[in-house]
């Protein structure tokens, strides 16, 4: 097994071990992590269906950001919309198609100041903002699903058609740009509400297929062990069958030497007699036997 410490022999033993203690440690973990996820995501949209609304105060404490238990729950929310604070989320997908969504301010009259989204429009010709509905004047109640905040980008915020337009749902990081503090999460508004535009839709199920990804690294990993031990026992037996050969190849016996001269009358070694030439037929003999004599 000296093999194993050739330089060809360790790198691949340590390429090896490295795939497996990835699809072991990194890749199968974290693809058990997001099926995890995708579970939550598909429980949560089950209860925005099935749970009525309720005030949003009795889910989210004020100031606090919306717990998982309280994403995509149907909330109450009475309050005035602060149209100065409104901006676009841009480069957003809605049923496949390029879409962006309305984020305007409700001042709430528990004294919060939340995000929510009014809807969607689509741009004309790809490129220009048609002209968006304004929120309401006056107090209303609107319901919606309560949402948390999308991560941060690092990407600025552009002015574009006159609207400010951001690239993530982000309550802190839009209260800067507006210069109001937002309380944390936002609420995404049911057809029909006041101030709404185009209601998002819901999202439809995940299929979840990373529960199935996570066992297929599991199996990757054991595949990659078992090929280096089918690998190394080859290579084991293939010396073995050759140091085995080498040892029992035979050498030259008696029997093998060449047949000595004859020595001739006078005592030396006769040179070997050549064989006899054949003998030429001649055509009569050829015809005779062709033919039969």
């Amino acid at each position: 097994m000296r093999f194993l410490l050739r330089p060809g022999w360790i790198a691949l033993t340590l390429a090896v071990l490295a795939f497996a203690f990835g699809c072991y440690y990194a890749l199968a973990p974290w693809q058990f992590h997001r099926s995890a996820e995708r579970d939550g995501n598909n429980a949560a949209l089950v209860r925005a269906v099935s749970t009525p609304p309720v005030p949003r105060g009795t889910l989210v404490a004020p100031g606090t950001e919306p717990g998982p238990a309280a994403a995509w729950r149907q909330v109450v929310v009475t309050g005035t919309y602060e149209p100065s604070g409104e901006v676009l989320a841009r480069l957003r997908s809605v049923d496949s198609s390029a879409a962006s969504e309305i984020l305007t301010p409700l001042r709430t009259t528990e004294g919060e100041t939340l995000l929510v989204d009014r809807g969607y429009v689509r741009p004309l010709n790809g490129e220009t903002l048609p002209p968006i509905a304004p929120a309401p004047s006056g107090p209303v109640t609107v319901v919606g699903y309560q949402l948390p905040d999308e991560s941060a980008t690092d990407r600025a915020p552009i002015t574009e058609g006159g609207y400010r337009q951001v690239y993530a749902v982000n309550a802190a990081a839009i209260g800067r740009l507006v210069g109001l503090p937002l309380a944390p999460g936002y609420v995404q508004l049911l057809p029909g509400q006041p101030g709404v535009v185009t209601a998002v839709p819901l999202p439809p199920p995940d299929p979840n297929s990373s529960y199935s990804y996570a066992w297929q690294w599991l199996i990757f990993g054991v595949m990659a062990l078992g090929g280096w031990v089918y690998f190394v026992r080859l290579e084991y037996l293939t010396r073995r069958a050759e140091a085995e050969g080498s040892d029992e190849e035979p050498g030259p016996g008696p029997d093998d030497a060449p047949p000595a001269p004859s020595p001739d009358r006078a005592g030396r070694d006769a040179p070997a007699e050549p064989p006899p030439a054949p003998r030429s037929r001649s055509r009569a003999d050829v015809l005779a036997d062709r033919y039969g004599r």
